[in-house]
């Protein structure tokens, strides 16, 4: 009885484990982080996407380029009056890197009356030594066949993004 309450003494004392030399190795690795100014998209204060000044027909569109030139499709006249323009941001961050930008379509109302429009802008741009840049925004507008006159306004979002 002696000899088994010894072994099993002796087999419950933990033994710890040494490898040999040569069965293992540590190193360290190396980690790093670099962090950059945000990116910022500023709306130029009294900027504003126009379509200007329309006569609505039995529909069609007006298109506002990049740089504020105006076209007309179907029986929309563009007359004088408000004048076309196409929208103004600036964009703020990190120098010298290049963002993408997307802007979404919207809705102009007035009253019950509305028109959708679409929006274009160029898909990427770049910031420069100093981190600033700026774009515009042109679009399409849909006008319904004899379309409520009025002055119509709305919204529309623009995004820019770090690349």
């Amino acid at each position: 009885m002696k000899k088994f309450l010894f072994a099993v003494l002796a087999s419950s004392i933990a033994v710890p484990a040494y490898a040999a030399p040569g069965d293992s190795s540590t190193a360290q690795g190396t980690a790093t982080a670099q962090i950059v100014a945000p990116i910022t998209l500023t709306h130029v204060s009294g900027a504003a996407l126009s379509f200007g000044t329309l006569t609505a027909g039995t529909g069609g569109t007006a298109t506002v380029s990049v740089g504020s030139v105006r076209t007309v499709g179907g029986d929309v006249s563009g007359i004088t009056g408000v004048a076309p323009a196409a929208d103004a941001f600036t964009v703020t961050g990190d120098a010298n890197r290049s963002f993408s930008i997307t802007t979404a379509g919207g809705t102009v109302a007035n009253g019950g009356n509305s028109m959708a429009f679409t929006t274009t802008a160029a898909a990427t741009g770049a910031l420069s030594a100093s981190g600033t840049a700026s774009f515009r925004v042109g679009g399409t507008l849909t006008v319904g066949n004899n379309q409520a006159p009025g002055s119509y306004t709305g919204t529309y979002n623009a995004t820019v993004s770090y690349n």
